[in-house]
């Protein structure tokens, strides 16, 4: 399939749209690929054409995505006015707590069952999870559950009134912390030096609670895409989404680099 253009509202028309309920919640899960399962959470606005391009990535290097509608409209160019009306009903959301540290957001119970079905489904050693953004955090609180072993946070921006907060429990996070010393797994982090959400605050917490089993990679500025699309033009003018609209999709790339790390990181624990 010839790459789909960035400029315009991606069909998905290479991803199987399936509605999949778990725990009595339906919610549609874009599926395309083979092999072991990678889940891969939209940054806010939603499925833009650059996570779809991110997606297939992960399908392309051999892996089954598994992507999750949790907000947006599917597809979608995020331009300015819909984006900021998606953020805005996401942030007062009972499912994803966007303000106030040391919850687990309840999404992410979903997403765990998410994670246990799709490793059932596809097989092999357990699921990869990667969260961006508003989603960034979830993958960590994902590791409680035994089939998710990559976990990767891109520029992880919850919650959004305390920069060194954590958008999980701090039950949860100690279990987190204890399981990933005990089968030797990491935890992989990405997010730009100027980045005003995710600031250093979040990565020093984050650091601080699992110590070197956080590995963290903070990009300068400089690699960051300067023409993004227009909702991250008006609403987020600043180097934020590493492997998505601030990706620089050229060899050499800081950012270009980061993605690869990651598809290497799935490939290192997933593979059989």
């Amino acid at each position: 399939m010839p790459p789909q253009p960035l400029t315009q509202d991606d069909p998905l028309a290479d991803f199987q749209p399936r509605p999949v309920t778990l725990d009595g919640v339906t919610k549609v899960v874009h599926i395309a690929g083979t092999g072991p399962a990678v889940i891969v959470m939209t940054e806010m606005p939603g499925i833009s054409p650059h996570v779809a391009r991110f997606a297939r990535w992960v399908r392309e290097a051999g892996f089954t995505v598994y992507m999750p509608s949790l907000f947006g409209r599917d597809g979608a160019l995020p331009n300015a006015d819909e984006g900021a009306a998606v953020f805005r009903r996401a942030c007062v959301s009972a499912e994803f707590r966007a303000f106030g540290a040391g919850a687990s957001a309840p999404v992410t119970t979903w997403l765990r069952a998410l994670a246990r079905q799709a490793h059932a489904d596809c097989g092999g050693p357990g699921v990869g999870a990667i969260g961006m953004c508003f989603t960034g955090n979830f993958a960590l609180t994902m590791m409680l559950e035994a089939a998710v072993l990559a976990p990767v946070l891109s520029q992880p921006s919850l919650p959004l009134d305390d920069p060194a907060g954590l958008d999980i429990a701090p039950g949860d996070l100690a279990a987190v912390h204890e399981r990933l010393k005990r089968e030797d797994l990491t935890v992989l982090g990405y997010r730009f030096a100027g980045d005003q959400v995710c600031r250093a605050q979040r990565f020093a917490a984050l650091s601080q609670a699992l110590g070197d089993r956080f590995v963290s990679r903070t990009l300068p500025d400089s690699a960051a895409h300067q023409n993004p699309p227009p909702f991250f033009q008006r609403h987020v003018a600043f180097p934020h989404s590493v492997v998505t609209a601030h990706l620089i999709d050229e060899a050499g790339q800081p950012t270009l680099a980061a993605r690869d790390e990651i598809l290497a990181f799935f490939h290192r624990r997933l593979d059989a």
